[in-house]
């Protein structure tokens, strides 16, 4: 099985790892940062280096339960050495971007009590639908001045497991409208933005909301009788 180096990490941009696997298309690796995807957050892509050789990894994609980093023509060989390198202002977008999702949902979340039944991101660009009967534009400019605040309020966003056991105490720890947590997980990994919003979450964020820097919502509308969706993009 092969460690995620990210789950502890997120600002690992560089690592050492074995090509413990070469499948068709790609190779699987004991260990990587490369984000695996999930959670409506894509795969990393980038590098790998092996021998002098370099290997352009295009994403990740899970093949007969295993990770296989994809990568077009040649191959490194089973059991050699790759140094593997994240493209990081790709990385660091998603991270940004990601954590304005959270945000987004911690808010809607603390002063609507809405439920989120879906959500997409791209680099600098998301959208999040919740469970919603009406919304309008004057509410879109509401919530871009509060999730803005949050930004600028300098939360820290905490990382930590717990066990099933403890994260079923935890109220509201899943904010989806459905359960998408696996019975056959029994550590739950959080992401925490201090004092705002707390959920289980497998994906890679940054260390502050400072980080995200300003955030517009650039679009609503409603994708049925209770679901509508908020669209949110990142600026420079």
């Amino acid at each position: 099985m092969t460690e995620l180096l990210f789950h502890a990490e997120s600002y690992l941009k560089e690592f050492e790892a074995t090509v413990t696997d070469v499948l068709d298309g790609g190779v699987v690796l004991d260990r990587t940062a490369f984000y695996t995807g999930g959670g409506g957050q894509p795969t990393d892509s980038g590098t790998l280096t092996s021998g002098g050789t370099e290997y352009q990894v295009t994403g990740i994609k899970r093949v007969e339960g295993k990770l296989m980093h994809q990568i077009s023509g040649d191959l490194p060989a089973a059991g050699s050495t790759v140094t593997g390198r994240i493209d990081w202002d790709r990385r660091y977008l998603l991270m940004r971007t990601h954590t304005a999702l959270h945000i987004l949902c911690g808010v809607v979340w603390r002063d609507y009590g809405a439920k989120v039944t879906g959500g997409d991101m791209k680099p600098g660009e998301a959208r999040m639908d919740f469970e919603f009967e009406n919304i309008s534009a004057e509410f879109a400019e509401e919530v871009e001045a509060k999730i803005n605040a949050e930004v600028a309020a300098d939360r820290d966003i905490i990382v930590d497991t717990l066990s099933r056991e403890e994260a079923e105490q935890v109220p509201d720890l899943i904010r989806t409208k459905i359960n998408l947590l696996p019975p056959g997980i029994q550590e739950i990994r959080t992401i925490d933005i201090h004092g705002l919003d707390l959920q289980a979450d497998g994906g890679t964020h940054v260390a502050n909301t400072r980080e995200v820097g300003v955030i517009k919502v650039v679009g609503h509308e409603s994708k049925g009788r209770i679901n509508k969706r908020i669209r949110i993009a990142l600026e420079d």
